[in-house]
Order: structure tokens, then C-alpha cells, then sequence
């Protein structure tokens, strides 16, 4: 091949002020040594290159205008899982919340005072035997599933909960005729029994749902909720519209609708058969379960407690007076509630028990100020709302100020949520246990105190220093009780404000003009909440983001040129500002 003219080989450049200083790259001696060039390009003579490759090497780039790698974008807060994706699943909790307090007026319209009030003592035993069925393995399958990072035990549990659920529907049904007298009932038991068959496919429901939250299977979880919640109002109403009956035939909707959702569950997840053969961990699901299903038991008192003791004290017809306002004032607590358990996956895969508790007091005080707007607008919409919902025969005027006093419950619940979420994933479901019992205790001591006095309203106030007392003895026992920290005192003074005014709005006339003056504050809560809401969606800003992005952004820039600098003038290295920082390949 002939050899290039002399004139068209490249010629070495002379640095000057507007050429740029090649920047050496040190090697460490512990790295791995270069890569060599491909065989047909290192066995070729030298003039059979082309001229212009050398040209294309980018040693001589200024390491000044470099630009500076972009920094990694943070990671989102905390709060902003839990508010954002973590609400996802409270809306779909709260359909049954929904659906319930839409449907109750309509059956104390279709039902009456008394078979509605039987009605609403049936589901209050309902609800005991479902703790009992349950048996705390929806939390001990949460637990599980955060510890192992996979659903493979979790899916056992699954099939542990099947199990146990249909043996205790069994022998509660076979076992009717010994309690029913002494919990109120009469000789005929149908509506108490058809009831109680709800149990078994609900609480295989529940322990399905758990582990569709703990593997974040959104789409999945929402149907199997729904058919679950919504649909057994909707099967349960057509059955009394088109067939009459009463509460009987309204009873079997549920029965119904909890059957598909159970079979739906087990297609979506498929419990894992050989979990019935695994002791282990069914020995400690049992173990961390049983307590906590004494807790739920005794907190099923606490919440439920008060309709069993008017139920004895007053009659069905004080029990469906209290049970509408109860339903209207409790959805808030009932909304705190579902919050936990969506919540309760992602305190779990915490480990750092000191960000753990800090992350629930954010939230708490977080929840405080969205209950604010809430509480005063269910407060203020109530008057309005409850002679449209029921009958005159439930005296809804009065049911006013009980809705009222039902609401305040949700602050102290707010607090007892926070502490006993902390305290669940310790497994502390002993202490949870004895604390509740305590709790319930208190409510049905004070409820037959102040029943007598009061009426259904001694029931309501009764229930709030009940969960005053929860909340307060659940903090007395926190193992991280030294990093806790109380609300402030601005936001304390807020509380205290809605409060007061909710519970003034109650002592104003109810007349139709009073009524409408009411709704329209009541809809001014709304951009309250929502802006509260993307607050809390946002986390705590962290002070001064835009100097620390400057600052970062700046840092390694000075850094390349400090090193090129010295790397072309080593003699003046000693002179230099600032060391030269440690050079990596």
C-alpha cells in the first residue's frame, strides 16, 4: 500500500491558552489493566489506519465544561406512599362504609324500629364470632410475608385461615340454642343463625385480602372487595324489594355475596395446601394471633359494647335509634380503621424502629388535621340529612348531638391507631389484648352508669372516654415511648376549635333555613380536606432544597477543575485552595 503525502499525517498541537489540557486518568493498582484494541486493529501496519481516526479520541475535551452528572432524584417521602397508594385502598375499604350508610336508612324505612334493631343485634353477634374466626391471621399473615419478602408462607397461612374459620362457624351455629337467651334473643333464632353464616366465608375473605395488600395487588384486592362489601347490600335489598320477609330475607344477601367473594379469593390467591402441614409457621401465626384475637374481641366490646347494653337496658328500639347515629358519627372511626390495616404492610417492612415511630407521628398529626374538616362537616350536614334518612318514628332531632359526640371518638381513636400499629408489629398482641380489655371494660361499666342518665347519649359519651383510655395506656407501654412525640400545640389549638364550634352548630334551630346554612359550611369544608390532603401528601419539605441542589450540583464541578488544574501544573499543587480530591477510575 503506498504510504500518505508527509503533509496529511497529523501533527502534534502545541497547547496554548485556547487549546484544552488533556486530563490524565489515573489507574488504581487494583484495578483491572486496559482493554486491548481488536486483533485485525493491532496487527495492521500503521499507515493502513486512516488519518482521521486519531482525531476522533476525546483526550482532548476541557475537563471544565464536563457537565457534572445529573443527581440521583430523591426518594419520595414516606407520607406520600401512605396518603398517595396507601389511601388507593382505604377508598375501597371504606365501600362497605359507604354502601352501609346509604343502605341503613333505607332499611329502617323497609324494616322498622324493631326488626331493624334486631337486625343490627344480630350483625353485633356476628361480628364476635367472626374475631373468633378470624383469629388475628390476617395480621399474622401481614407480618409474615414482610419478614420472608415472598407470599410462599403467607399463601399457607391463607389456607390455615380457611380452615379455622369454617370450624368456629360450626360450632357457633351448632352452639346457638345455649347463648341466644342470654344475649338477648328470643326463642326463634332463623335470623340470628342465617347471620352467623356469613362468618366463615367472611373471614376467609378478610385473611385473602391480607395478602392481596401485602403483595400491593391493587386491581385484585378492589374486586374481591367489593363483591364482598357492596354486593350483599345490593343481593340483600333486591331480596326484600321483590321477595318481603323482613330482615330474614335481607340476611341472605350477605350470605350470598360473601360466598363469591370467597371463591373469587381463593382463585386470585390460591392458598398453598401444604401450610396446613407447616408447624412452624403455624405455631407462630397461632401464637401471635390468638392474642390479638382476644384483643379484637375485647375491642369488638369497646366498639360494640354500648348496643349490647342498651339492648338490655332500653330495648331494640333505643338500639336502632343509636345504631343509625352510631353508623353516621363512627364512619369516621371506621375509616381510622381501615387506614391501619392499609397501612400496615409498610410500617412492617420497616426496620429501623426509630424512623418506624417517627413516621407514625408524622401521620398521626397528619390525620388530625384532615379529621378537623371532616368531623365538623359530618357535624354540620347531620341536621340536615337525618329526617331524610329516617322515619319520624327515630326522632332524629335528638340523634343530632349523638352523631356529634360519636365523631369526637375519632381523635383519641387516631392516637390508640398510631401506638397500636407500632405496638402490633413488635407482636406485642398480649399487651394489646390486656389494654383493650381494659378499654371495654371501662365502656361497659360507664355505659351502664350513664344510660340510665343520658339515654343513647350516655352511650355515645361513654365510648369516647373509653377510647381515651385505650389510646393513653397503649402509649404508657410503647417500647419506643422516649422518641414519641406529642402534637403541637398549634395543631392541638385547631382541634380544640373544631370541636367547639361542631358542638355549638348542635345547640342552633333546626329549621329548614338553619339546615341549609349548615350544608353550605359544610361543603366549604371540602377544599379544606383536599388541600390537607395534598399536604400530606407531600411529606415534610426538607429546609432549603434549592441551596442543597445548588450546592450538589456545584461540588463536583470545582472538584474537575481543581483536578485539571493540577494535573497540568503539578508545581503548583502546593499552592492550591483546596486539596485535590481522591481521583477513581
Amino acid at each position: 500500500m503506498q504510504a500518505l503525502p508527509p503533509d496529511r499525517h497529523r501533527r502534534p498541537e502545541r497547547p496554548t491558552a485556547a487549546s484544552p489540557v488533556p486530563v490524565p486518568v489515573h489507574r488504581p493498582p487494583s484495578s483491572a489493566p486496559a482493554p486491548r484494541a481488536p486483533r485485525h486493529l493491532a496487527t495492521a501496519p500503521v499507515d493502513a489506519v486512516p488519518a482521521a481516526a486519531p482525531a476522533a479520541a476525546p483526550a482532548t475535551v476541557p475537563a471544565a465544561l464536563v457537565p457534572a452528572p445529573e443527581p440521583a432524584s430523591p426518594e419520595p417521602p414516606a407520607e406520600s406512599r401512605l396518603f398517595g397508594r396507601g389511601l388507593l385502598y382505604v377508598v375501597v375499604w371504606s365501600l362497605q362504609l359507604v354502601a352501609g350508610t346509604v343502605v341503613s336508612p333505607v332499611l329502617a324505612h323497609l324494616l322498622g324500629v324493631s326488626d331493624f334493631g334486631a337486625l343490627a343485634s344480630a350483625q353485633a353477634i356476628f361480628q364476635v364470632v367472626s374475631v373468633l374466626a378470624l383469629l388475628g391471621l390476617d395480621q399474622a399473615l401481614v407480618l409474615q410475608h414482610a419478614e420472608d419478602g415472598d407470599a410462599r408462607a403467607a399463601r399457607g397461612l391463607v389456607a390455615v385461615g380457611l380452615v379455622v374459620s369454617f370450624v368456629a362457624t360450626g360450632a357457633a351455629l351448632v352452639s346457638v340454642p345455649l347463648w341466644a337467651g342470654a344475649a338477648g334473643f328470643g326463642p326463634d333464632h332463623d335470623l340470628l343463625l342465617v347471620v352467623l353464616l356469613w362468618t366463615a366465608p367472611s373471614a376467609a375473605v378478610q385473611v385473602m385480602l391480607a395478602l392481596l395488600l401485602a403483595e400491593d395487588r391493587f386491581r385484585a384486592f378492589a374486586t374481591t372487595s367489593i363483591v364482598s362489601a357492596v354486593g350483599g347490600q345490593v343481593i340483600g335489598l333486591t331480596l326484600l324489594l321483590t321477595l318481603g320477609g323482613g330482615a330474614l330475607t335481607y340476611a341472605w344477601g350477605s350470605v350470598v355475596s360473601q360466598t363469591l367473594a370467597m371463591l373469587l379469593g381463593l382463585v386470585l390467591t390460591r392458598p398453598r395446601l401444604r401450610g396446613l402441614v407447616d408447624r412452624g409457621v403455624t405455631r407462630r401465626a397461632i401464637a401471635f394471633g390468638v392474642p390479638l384475637a382476644l384483643a379484637s374481641l375485647a375491642y369488638f366490646v369497646l366498639n360494640a359494647g354500648d348496643r349490647i347494653v342498651l339492648q338490655r337496658l332500653l330495648g331494640p328500639d333505643a338500639v336502632g335509634q343509636y345504631q343509625v347515629a352510631y353508623v353516621v358519627g363512627s364512619s369516621v372511626i371506621l375509616m381510622l380503621s381501615f387506614t391501619s390495616n392499609a397501612w400496615a404492610p409498610h410500617f412492617a417492612r420497616m426496620r429501623d424502629a426509630g424512623e418506624r415511630t417517627a413516621l407514625a407521628v408524622r401521620s398521626r398529626d397528619e390525620i388530625y388535621r384532615l379529621l378537623n374538616p371532616v368531623v365538623l362537616a359530618i357535624t354540620l350536614v347531620t341536621p340536615f340529612a337525618m329526617p331524610i334518612l329516617v322515619p319520624a318514628s327515630f326522632d332524629p332531632t335528638s340523634l343530632v348531638v349523638v352523631v356529634w359526640v360519636v365523631a369526637l371518638t375519632a381523635y383519641p381513636a387516631t392516637a390508640g391507631g398510631a401506638s397500636g400499629r407500632l405496638l402490633t408489629i413488635e407482636r406485642k398482641a398480649g399487651t394489646i389484648g390486656v389494654i383493650t380489655a381494659v378499654a371495654a371494660a371501662v365502656n361497659v361499666g360507664l355505659n351502664f352508669v350513664l344510660v340510665p342518665l343520658l339515654g343513647i347519649l350516655g352511650a355515645a359519651v361513654a365510648t369516647v372516654i373509653a377510647y381515651s383510655v385505650l389510646s393513653a395506656l397503649q402509649l404508657r407501654v410503647l417500647p419506643t415511648r422516649a422518641s414519641w412525640r406529642g402534637a403541637p400545640a398549634p395543631l392541638l389549638w385547631s382541634v380544640l376549635a373544631t370541636v367547639v364550634v361542631a358542638g355549638a352548630s348542635t345547640l342552633l334551630p333546626q329549621t329548614l333555613e338553619w339546615n341549609l346554612g349548615r350544608v353550605v359550611v359544610a361543603l366549604a369544608c371540602l377544599p379544606w380536606f383536599f388541600r390537607r390532603l395534598a399536604a400530606a401528601r407531600r411529606g415534610p419539605q426538607p429546609e432549603g432544597p434549592e441551596e442543597s441542589q445548588v450546592e450538589s450540583a456545584e461540588d463536583p464541578g470545582e472538584s474537575r477543575v481543581e483536578s485539571a488544574t493540577s494535573s497540568a501544573t503539578s508545581s503548583a499543587t502546593s499552592s492550591a485552595p483546596h486539596p485535590a480530591p481522591e481521583e477513581t477510575p
